[in-house]
């Protein structure tokens, strides 16, 4: 039977936050984080999957150990981006929403410094940060994180591969008496070694239900496409996930740049997210994407981190993630909090031999998604026609003469003629098209 957060040790001000978000049963990784954080005095390296409340699992005890009558900064939290930053800092200041004696900052990159070397100046005593910026802040004796208690990784492995340089400066100014907690998705040799060269002898390891790391709900499928109809494949895919929320995943910010467009082009509700966009663009997308006004974001790994959206139903690797660990932190967007999710991933014939090894790897199964045929990819292609002409605005520049004119043309004609006759001038158009394009055409003698 599950445990109440009041069995786990925390304490009632905590406990009416979590009343007033809904939060009544914690999570495997809750149970098990939260009593060793509160009661032992260890380092903690925690295991588990994105999307299973790992923010409350160190932010709630973390809280409730800040001393409120020292003003200094107590607990620095880093993440690899600032949307996850964002999101720990709205989680954590929601979960002291009945402490208000505990302040709690956000100090990351891609917004101005100067608003949060001002917010320092006041009692501080948790910050949740990017490993650039707190870098930046402490070169400029902006801050002062000499005496922390506690040092938080949250998704540590995408930290050390991406982020080692920030980090190892932080590392140097923080006191060794420090309690250090590592979360992560993934165990690389790289965080081993963290865990090695940073965190005391004595370390708790924890882990999740780990039989099928990262995966749970998570249904696993590819399907083999020709490279020239690996678009067309996509947006049939799209059209029937129509009102339902997704991601894909691109290696490179060209390829979601070219892939966004082709999205807007046929009218899909998308945005696009990479590191070279300004933090107010990729704010501004998120918002729309976390709001539900748009239903498909294209992204790349890096950018996608923090993307802790409800009802993402289904995530797509437009290409394969080059290492295991990026499979595990992309499909670990879908199927959050006990929900079910696909992820498909796209791929070419000489792809197919690498499923085996992300099976055996990770532990999963894949199965393979039935491409759309070829009458059906042709009749989609229609649809997203017919949708083209739906949203297109109208053009006021056309002269009130002309479009008489035009009127007179089709005036006779019941809206089912006129559907008709507009149909199958599309499909004698691509007819054509298909026909030039198939046939090579021959070179004209001179």
């Amino acid at each position: 039977m599950a445990k109440e957060f009041s069995e786990l040790g925390i304490q009632e001000e905590l406990q009416q936050s979590l009343a007033g978000l809904k939060i009544s049963v914690p999570t495997d990784i809750q149970e098990k984080v939260i009593p060793v954080v509160l009661q032992q005095k260890e380092d903690v390296v925690a295991l588990a999957k994105t999307g299973t409340g790992k923010t409350a699992a160190f932010g709630l005890p973390l809280i409730q150990l800040i001393d409120t009558e020292n003003t200094g900064i107590q607990a620095v939290i880093l993440t690899p981006t600032r949307e996850l930053g964002q999101q720990i800092f709205n989680n954590l200041e929601a979960f002291a929403k009945h402490s208000p004696t505990t302040s709690i900052a956000s100090i990351c990159g891609g917004v101005p410094i100067k608003p949060q070397i001002e917010r320092l100046k006041q009692p501080t005593h948790i910050i949740v940060a990017t490993p650039g910026r707190l870098a930046d802040l402490v070169k400029r004796q902006a801050i002062n994180i000499k005496n922390i208690a506690y040092f938080i990784l949250d998704e540590a492995d995408e930290m050390v591969s991406a982020l080692k340089d920030g980090l190892d400066s932080i590392i140097k100014e923080i006191p060794k008496s420090r309690r250090t907690l590592l979360f992560t998705a993934t165990m690389p040799g790289t965080i081993k070694q963290l865990v090695q060269n940073y965190m005391s002898k004595h370390v708790v390891h924890i882990e999740e239900d780990m039989s099928t790391v990262g995966h749970q709900g998570i249904d696993h499928q590819y399907v083999v496409v020709e490279p020239i109809e690996k678009l067309e494949v996509l947006l049939h895919f799209l059209n029937t996930k129509e009102g339902k929320r997704g991601i894909i995943f691109c290696k490179t910010k060209a390829a979601v740049n070219k892939l966004a467009k082709k999205l807007a082009i046929n009218k899909f509700s998308s945005g696009a997210i990479h590191g070279s966009l300004t933090q107010g663009i990729r704010d501004r997308i998120m918002g729309q994407f976390r709001e539900g006004f748009i239903d498909i974001l294209v992204a790349t790994d890096l950018a996608a981190r923090g993307i802790d959206v409800k009802d993402v139903s289904y995530v797509v690797n437009y290409h394969l993630p080059d290492t295991y660990d990026a499979y595990v932190h992309r499909s670990g967007r879908t199927a959050r909090a006990g929900a079910k999710g696909l992820s498909l991933s796209v791929i070419q014939k000489e792809e197919v031999e690498e499923i085996p090894e992300f099976e055996d790897e990770l532990g999963i199964t894949f199965k393979e998604f039935k491409k759309a045929d070829a009458q059906s990819i042709e009749e989609n292609n229609g649809l997203l026609w017919a949708k083209k002409i739906f949203k297109t605005k109208p053009n006021r520049d056309v002269s009130e003469d002309f479009k008489a004119k035009i009127k007179t043309i089709f005036h006779h004609l019941t809206k089912e003629e006129l559907v008709d006759k507009i149909l199958a001038n599309y499909l004698a158009q691509t007819a054509t098209t298909n026909i030039n394009t198939d046939t090579p055409k021959k070179k004209k003698k001179k």
